[in-house]
């Protein structure tokens, strides 16, 4: 047993650094997106708003393997040049859209979330529309959006596992590999691969729980 896990050791380690740079990615561009998603679906741009649910809702109520077939499989078939995507950037594009369909819901409820008699005193203040976002509205809101947003990224991570379909040697692909090799081991493998997730969740976890506890708390500033 230990001198399979020595052998399958570097296969499995290559495989979460493949796993980790998906996530980080994803979790770095769909936040960043779903940042600007869930502003504007926050704000009173009725257009771009009813636009915007439309697409949360057509990726939020499809499964994330058929986005990401559409991606790798179907856009290069189009024949536009600059939609075909090797695997890894076809991961991270198909699963940062995904994640900006939840962290921009987040954003919109924690936005809408604050106190409307905040905005209002901040605005009689003489604040502008902007600096009331700023100064007001996201320091708290923010607040409200640590605990769920924590808990959108260890999914992410998880979710990395499903692009092993199109091809990426992530942990859960270079464990399948692993297992093939030495079939007598499954539940040794497996279980490596279960803990080598854990060891990656966990931090994020933990890091979270601190988040909640030390900024998640609101206090009234007006």
């Amino acid at each position: 047993m230990s001198e399979t896990i020595l052998i399958t050791a570097p296969l499995l380690m290559k495989g979460l650094w493949l796993t980790i740079k998906i996530s980080m990615w994803t979790v770095a561009l769909g936040s960043f997106l779903g940042f600007v998603i869930g502003l504007i679906r926050a704000s009173r741009m009725k257009i771009l708003k009813a636009a915007l649910g439309v697409y949360i809702h057509c990726l939020r109520g499809t499964p994330f393997l058929v986005q990401l077939y559409l991606i790798y499989f179907v856009l290069p078939a189009t024949g536009v040049e600059w939609l075909k995507f090797e695997a890894f950037p076809a991961a991270v594009i198909a699963l940062s859209l995904y994640t900006s369909t939840y962290v921009s819901e987040i954003v919109r409820a924690g936005i809408e979330a604050v106190p409307k008699g905040q905005v209002e005193a901040a605005r009689a203040l003489g604040m502008s529309k902007w600096q009331t976002l700023g100064h007001v509205i996201l320091p708290q809101a923010l607040k409200l959006m640590i605990p769920p947003m924590t808990g959108v990224y260890v999914l992410i991570i998880k979710g990395t596992s499903v692009v092993s379909v199109i091809g990426i040697t992530e942990l859960l692909r270079a464990g399948e590999q692993a297992a093939l090799r030495y079939p007598s081991e499954l539940m040794t493998l497996y279980g490596l691969v279960a803990l080598l997730y854990f060891v990656y969740c966990y931090p994020v976890l933990r890091l979270g729980r601190w988040a909640e506890t030390k900024f998640g708390r609101i206090e009234n500033s007006l």
